[in-house]
């Protein structure tokens, strides 16, 4: 059988440049995960933007799994010239304007993230889990990351280390609550960390419909102000099955420390260790970042060396987009086992 999904158009005109190909990456790492014999390719049907498959009949599960591509609006059979629409199994949490209506600059594509999430998802042993799942972002800004797995209907950790971010991530998630009349309840507290010390924690239980959370069906998202160095302290050792994250794109020439480690070299010699222990057996962590300020070697050798297992074969070896003048980027994941 043959499957035609049309690509969404989108309105950043930078972006949609590189939508054709993410758009095919993700689909594959989804068939990937459905161990599904396929073959896929591009074409345009009547001037728009099409995935094709050519597969055996996908069943409700696989159908459901591949209606969440972050980067298509429909689907069809395809019968010769003839298209046959098919309905997309989009179940959303939340609506998707959370992700994109708080705005700031360096924010990472609410798009891209969500399809981040989804090849994390497809490397790991949780792709068809009926149960929400928890996705971390030990670098979380103010929160996209979150935002798309909330939207989703999973459980969302962040740790920031500026404040003002973290300020900023929890105003704009409590007035969209309000506005919406979403029950909930925000709390705050504090993790223990070594030495005595603590980070401030910010803690959301909330549910779409008020009888959903009388019954306590309901998500959590959690921001922590701290390194991401400590991210397991904070989130808790193998608790996430998934860690999502963008890295620092920096300039050209990276500072360095007092020790002479260049900072990006710093961080991920610090953090991805965090990482590993953060991560459930069986989890997976997607992390992007600036081609022309890291080497993909580089960032695939840290990763390693924390323990992780870098997915270097097809599909999962090569996300690389340009995004701006001094923006190309890349993503690598890899998984705990």
């Amino acid at each position: 059988m043959q499957y035609a999904f049309a690509i969404k158009p989108h309105a950043n005109a930078r972006y949609a440049l590189s939508m054709d190909k993410l758009a095919l990456i993700e689909m594959q790492c989804m068939l990937h995960a459905l161990n599904a014999q396929a073959t896929v390719t591009q074409e345009k049907l009547a001037g728009t933007r099409f995935i094709l498959i050519e597969t055996e009949p996908i069943d409700e599960q696989g159908w459901r799994w591949l209606s969440g591509h972050s980067g298509i609006c429909f689907a069809a059979l395809k019968d010769g010239e003839w298209l046959k629409p098919l309905e997309l199994r989009q179940a959303a949490y939340m609506d998707d304007d959370l992700a994109q209506v708080l705005k700031y600059k360096g924010k990472t594509n609410p798009d891209f993230t969500q399809m981040m999430i989804h090849c994390a998802l497809a490397a790991s042993d949780f792709a068809f889990s009926l149960d929400p799942l928890l996705v971390l972002d030990p670098l979380c800004g103010r929160g996209t990351s979150l935002f798309c797995a909330l939207q989703e209907g999973h459980h969302a950790a962040g740790v920031e280390i500026d404040k003002k971010a973290v300020h900023e991530a929890d105003a704009y998630f409590k007035r969209y609550l309000q506005y919406h009349r979403y029950k909930h309840k925000r709390e705050t507290g504090s993790a223990t960390l070594p030495d005595s010390n603590s980070a401030a924690e910010i803690r959301y239980g909330f549910a779409t419909s008020a009888d959903a959370y009388k019954a306590g069906d309901t998500r959590s998202l959690r921001l922590f102000q701290g390194t991401a160095a400590l991210a397991d302290r904070m989130v808790g050792a193998e608790s996430s099955h998934l860690i999502v994250c963008d890295l620092p794109y920096g300039v050209q020439h990276a500072a360095r420390d007092d020790q002479g480690m260049a900072t990006m070299q710093r961080l991920m010699h610090d953090s991805f260790p965090a990482f590993r222990r953060a991560l459930k057996t069986g989890g997976a962590a997607a992390v992007s970042f600036n081609t022309y300020t890291l080497r993909r070697e580089a960032l695939c050798e840290a990763m390693g060396n924390a323990g992780l297992r870098v997915l270097t074969d097809a599909p999962f070896n090569d996300f690389s987009h340009w995004v701006e003048q001094a923006v190309n980027r890349d993503m690598v994941i890899a998984v705990k086992r």
